[in-house]
């Protein structure tokens, strides 16, 4: 009976056992104890999905059973869709498809799901799996496709979680974002051809055998993409050779012209006369138009420059990126392109080799933002932007110009100044110089410093120089060890103001040739807005003045501590700021010079001044004396936007802090803490000599101590209990 009552009681425990895993299977509950719940779905994530209004569907295509670190992605795919499930509504959806084969042979459910993930443009990768001490590659699915009404969007390699959310979450937004502009879109899309018949003469000379069926192939294409746009796309094909106001649009847009010489046709024996042609297609919507080449020359070592016809097949998504661009689907955010400031693009920086391009930074804008370059000496600030960034201007600003950044600011709306302190030129060498002289640097004077100095802030005519910096190690040619970068200052923890919330769980930044700040504490509080200090550079920092030499065998800290202190690098200001012009009158808009005047080059007599019939006439408010509530962002230096501190990928904390620095101007300051919140790199505190000494002492001794101290204890109650004893039995004796 007892032998049964045992086996009962454990086959009672296992059945509640299972019943307790069913249940946590079926009844989904997970507690994030991670410190920014790095596992659990943000508010901006929560918020998109609850505001569908069409219906979204999900297909993962994940291969299962595959080996580290890959193994958890599907896992963590599936708990992440079922917390977006839970939080959105009735319009959400997600399904997984078995992709994978059965005991190493495919099924035909894992062949069918293989084609429509393929027919979705989720082409497998390859991964590498150890077994049995070989190493092996295996082709896996790891893709995900969006469908949203009649828009398709994928995550076509899924390699890792780092930064899963964000990619989901923004991948909606966007879909969603698409939909509203396109049913609401007045007018169509053109994408337009531009194809010379001029070129099928010279096509198979130049292997180009299928330029004459292309007009054909895009036309499907576009109607294709036609599907997925509500009917928006026009197709229409141009040719520029009988067409003179198709050539006159293609010569506008800079499309690629090929000129060629009379020459022997090697395939038909015939004699080819001299000729030009064009090709390209160009994408169109209204006044905003963006191009994408058709015809790729390609410079071969040996051979010279080749010419080759991009595949018009897989045009697809190239022409729906543009599509989006031109359109203007997202948010729109200004860059001032004028002024010397740093391009966003190489093509941009033809001719300037002192300006390199911001392209890794154009990249991550242009993934969430729709850039409005600003040109500021042709048309000003167009209206329809709330955020300008101006970064790296180099030329004087007049003073209507200033007038225009400060009213764009008095309207209630963003600046970001991204503003050098210093003009780096560089010295030409003749033939003769030997030696080799370092760049010269001289004071950046644009006219932003008077609108600056109004509202209470001022970029100082210094480099900051710290202790806490890069270090550039050095190859063994030269005694190898590592080099101080003085002038590339690492902003630790401390120095970060981790009470902003676009700033949380950014541990660590690098700037280079970084101004210090000057806050005015008195003219921002007398002007009512509020000023904090994003990041400041160490305690260990000193300023570099007057002369400036950054070789860094030239660099050494002072002396004396007193002399090093922090240095605020980057604030952001907040309130309704006082108009520079405030009580001024308006600066007029200078009148643009005739062109028959500038191609003539004579100088007109200034005319008999006219009087005005009225007399003299007085205008107000022209000028918004005290603008509604706005935000400017200050730092010292254009440097943080490069490509060399912004990494491609836009995983390394400085491209989060640029991405969210300007999703806070643009009140996205949710969107900014759910990039953030996936940043990995954590860095131990730093600690004194005198702890590391004590941690070592008590490491070494501190154990040998202790054993010593329980051993003393023990023996301290074995003697006690010792005589503890010997009194009872004396005490019994005197009984």
């Amino acid at each position: 009976m007892n032998r049964f009552g045992k086996y009962g009681k454990f086959l009672v425990y296992l059945v509640l056992v299972v019943l307790i895993n069913l249940a946590g299977i079926t009844l989904f509950f997970r507690i994030d104890l991670t410190k920014h719940h790095v596992y659990s779905l943000s508010t901006e994530s929560q918020n998109v999905v609850k505001t569908l209004k069409e219906p979204l569907t999900i297909k993962v295509f994940f291969t299962k059973n595959l080996p580290a670190p890959y193994n958890g992605i599907e896992r963590y795919l599936h708990d992440m869709l079922d917390e977006y499930a839970e939080a959105g509504n009735r319009y959400f959806n997600y399904k997984f498809y078995d992709v994978s084969a059965k005991g190493g042979e495919a099924t035909p459910e894992s062949i069918a799901n293989q084609k429509l993930a393929k027919d979705y443009g989720i082409t497998p990768v390859q991964v590498r799996n150890i077994e049995q001490d070989q190493v092996k590659f295996q082709k896996a699915f790891m893709g995900m496709v969006f469908i949203h009404g009649d828009i398709v969007d994928k995550l076509p390699a899924i390699t890792s979680t780092n930064g899963l959310e964000y990619k989901i979450t923004s991948t909606i937004h966007k879909m969603n974002n698409k939909i509203s502009t396109f049913l609401a879109l007045k007018g169509k899309v053109q994408v337009k051809l531009y194809l010379s018949s001029s070129l099928n003469r010279v096509a198979g000379a130049m292997r180009m055998n299928n330029l004459s069926s292309v007009p054909e192939k895009l036309k499907k294409v576009v109607e294709g993409l036609n599907s997925k746009y509500y009917g928006k796309l026009e197709f229409v094909s141009l040719d520029p050779a009988t067409d003179t106001n198709a050539a006159k649009e293609a010569k506008a847009h800079n499309l690629l012209t090929l000129k060629w010489p009379a020459f022997l046709n090697r395939q038909s024996g015939v004699k080819e006369e001299a000729g030009s042609g064009t090709a390209g297609i160009l994408v169109q919507y209204k006044d905003k138009a963006q191009k994408i080449p058709l015809i790729v020359a390609e410079q071969i070592p040996l051979i010279g420059t080749q010419y080759r016809l991009e595949d018009v097949a897989k045009l697809g998504d190239t022409i729906s990126g543009v599509v989006d661009s031109v359109v203007d689907i997202n948010e729109k955010i200004g860059y001032l392109v004028d002024h010397g400031t740093a391009p966003l693009s190489s093509f941009a920086s033809m001719g300037q080799q002192s300006k390199p391009a911001l392209e890794n930074l154009q990249k991550m804008l242009s993934d969430t933002y729709s850039i409005s370059r600003v040109r500021l000496k042709e048309k000003g600030i167009p209206d329809d932007i709330n955020c300008l960034i101006i970064a790296g201007p180099t030329e004087s600003f007049s003073e209507y110009e200033l007038f225009e950044i400060d009213q764009f600011l008095m309207k209630g709306k963003s600046l970001a100044l991204f503003l050098d302190p210093f003009h780096e030129l560089q010295v030409q060498r003749n033939q003769y110089q030997f030696n080799q002289q370092g760049p010269v640097y001289l004071p950046n004077h644009t006219g932003l410093e008077k609108l600056l100095a109004h509202y209470g802030l001022s970029v100082q005519e210094a480099l900051v120089l710290d202790e806490k910096c890069y270090k550039q190690k050095l190859p063994q040619v030269y005694g190898g060890g590592e080099k101080a970068i003085y002038f590339a200052p690492i902003i630790q923890t401390a120095g970060i103001n981790e009470n902003l919330p676009f700033m949380e769980n950014i541990k660590e930044l690098v700037t280079i040739k970084a101004a210090p700040l000057e806050l005015k504490k008195d003219t921002l509080k007398d002007n009512g807005l509020r000023a904090e200090t994003i990041f400041s550079s160490s305690a260990h920092s000193w300023l570099m003045k007057g002369r400036i030499n950054l070789n860094p065998m030239f660099i050494h800290p002072p002396t004396e501590a007193t002399q090093m202190k922090p240095y605020p690098l980057a604030v952001l200001v907040s309130g309704r700021f006082p108009s520079y012009f405030a009580g001024k009158p308006a600066p007029v808009k200078p009148a643009k010079a005739k062109k028959a005047d500038k191609e003539k080059g004579t100088k007109k007599k200034a005319k008999k001044k006219t009087t005005n019939p009225v007399g003299n006439i007085s205008e107000s408010g022209s000028v918004i004396a005290t603008g509604a509530p706005g935000k400017l962002l200050l730092i010292g230096s254009s440097e943080i936007l490069k490509d060399n501190v912004i990494d491609k990928e836009g995983n390394s904390p400085n491209a989060t802090f640029a991405m969210n620095v300007i999703d806070a101007l643009n009140n996205r300051v949710e969107t900014a803490k759910l990039r953030s919140k996936v940043q990995q790199f954590n860095p131990l505190k730093e600690t004194s000599a005198a702890v590391k000494t004590t941690v070592k002492v008590l490491n070494i001794a501190g154990l040998p101590i202790l054993v010593i101290l329980f051993g003393f204890l023990v023996l301290w109650r074995r003697s006690a209990r010792k005589r503890r004893i010997q009194w009872m039995f004396s005490s019994g004796k005197k009984e």
